[in-house]
């Protein structure tokens, strides 16, 4: 759970701007945009095997 407390005089912006910050950094957002639909069995197989090729692919050319 993120939790972020305000400092001293800092204005509610810029609190607001560090929780969002670190639910990026902990890949929430992208969690929920992720979670938000229905996603078919086929189409998550069919995602997850792009997302394969494409580390393969970056792994050869590091070589």
């Amino acid at each position: 759970m993120i939790r972020v407390e305000a400092r001293a005089g800092e204005s509610l912006d810029k609190t607001l701007r560090r929780f969002k910050k670190q639910c990026e950094k902990e890949g929430l957002t992208k969690e929920m945009k992720k979670t938000s639909y229905f996603e078919k069995p086929s189409e998550r197989k069919r995602r997850k095997m792009r997302v394969s090729e494409k580390n393969k692919e970056k792994a050869g050319r590091e070589r």
